[in-house]
């Protein structure tokens, strides 16, 4: 009887060095984040050093595996430290588990050669990737990219615009989706190629006036007859579209992971609110209408925690469930959106001043349905992947 027991058991309990590693991303998060998260949301400063600090603690691509110089803790683990960052700061926290951005396809693609180049420097927080893929007038729509990179001699020249790339203006080399065979059909006709940042050819702007993560950097990037080695072509030269689209497979669970944390701390800071705040002669907690936003708050993310826990673990045992993947991301932005309104809500006057944090955690929130595929892409994702199975 034991034995048919066993057979049938579900264990949804952290390991204990994924809760250690849970317990160490909050503490550093409150430690060196907190203090410095609303000078950097008013004045849109990126701050290397918080994230220097992040990889001395193994916070800084955690996903990478150990023989790269990562922690090893895979996307499980990647998933728990963006959690716990974005409860204090979706920003900063982008700018560390986000440091290697467009190195998933190198790990996944890359050489020898490239992963041990590119990928320990990103572990040791003294470089950072960029992923150079939206442009102007394609975002969602990846096989409407118009950068081009031709063959002259052993080199790429690469020509063309990219846009709203995060780590833009910071980082040190980008990983840039570019046509390389335009004679192939569209999905046939894309490469990615890593691109060093200070290339001759290449100019970047950082981009101001964002509503929210403003931590974060943000750029647009210009290539001009960039020469770059065609030993930078990561994988096979026209395979660039199934690549990115894995990648983002993989970061979108990242993504849900910081709706995860945003959606947990507008619900702690609610339910603290609630309990000091007196109407009406009595405490603000008491009233069956606050007590309805929230439950539905702490039933979404309950409900996140398992998709988005889920999609990360089938990842790290080799069964990934894409599909699954894209629910996370889909839900994760409808529920911090959500709880982020609420929380503003059940603040009253006080939610709208920066004196409380949850008017910052509302305009966060936003990205979350737009960054990594928008929530319609998300829709037709799922909806194409039911009628398929």
């Amino acid at each position: 009887m034991t034995e048919g027991k066993e057979k049938f058991r579900m264990n949804f309990e952290l390991t204990e060095e994924m809760r250690m590693l849970k317990e160490m991303a909050y503490k550093f998060a409150v430690a060196e984040i907190a203090p410095f998260s609303a000078e950097c949301d008013e004045q849109e400063k990126y701050l290397p050093e918080i994230r220097k600090k992040a990889a001395e603690n193994g916070l800084v691509g955690a996903w990478i595996p150990e023989a790269y110089g990562g922690s090893g803790a895979g996307i499980l683990g990647n998933a728990i430290i963006t959690e716990e960052l974005s409860k204090i700061d979706m920003g900063i926290g982008l700018n560390i588990v986000a440091s290697g951005f467009g190195c998933e396809s190198i790990l996944n693609y890359g050489t020898e050669e490239q992963k041990k180049t590119y990928l320990p420097p990103i572990c040791e927080g003294v470089q950072v990737c960029a992923g150079a893929y939206t442009e102007p007038n394609a975002g969602t729509d990846v096989s409407g990219y118009k950068t081009r990179a031709v063959k002259d001699g052993s080199d790429y020249v690469i020509n063309g615009n990219k846009m709203f790339i995060t780590n833009g203006t910071v980082c040190d080399f980008m990983v840039a989706q570019c046509i390389t065979n335009p004679e192939q059909k569209k999905h046939n006709s894309f490469s990615l190629i890593i691109v060093p940042a200070d290339a001759r050819g290449v100019t970047r702007n950082k981009i101001h006036g964002k509503m929210g993560i403003r931590a974060s950097d943000t750029a647009e990037i210009a290539f001009e007859d960039v020469r770059v080695p065609q030993s930078n072509l990561v994988g096979k030269e026209g395979n660039g579209f199934r690549q990115l689209m894995h990648f983002f497979d993989i970061t979108r669970v990242m993504v849900s992971g910081q709706a995860l944390g945003l959606a947990q701390a507008c619900l702690e800071t609610s339910i603290k609110y609630v309990k000091e705040r007196t109407a009406f002669g009595a405490p603000l907690g008491s009233f069956q209408i606050t007590q309805m936003k929230l439950t539905e708050m702490a039933i979404r993310i309950e409900a996140l925690r398992g998709l988005v826990y889920k999609a990360a673990w089938l990842i790290d045992q080799g069964k990934p469930d894409y599909t699954l993947a894209a629910m996370a991301k889909f839900y994760g932005g409808q529920t911090a959106v959500f709880c982020a309104n609420c929380a503003v809500e059940l603040h009253g006057g006080y939610g709208y001043i920066e004196e409380y944090p949850v008017q910052k955690w509302y305009r966060d929130a936003k990205i979350l349905e737009l960054y990594e595929g928008t929530k319609e892409a998300e829709i037709m994702t799922i909806g194409r992947a039911l009628q398929t199975r």
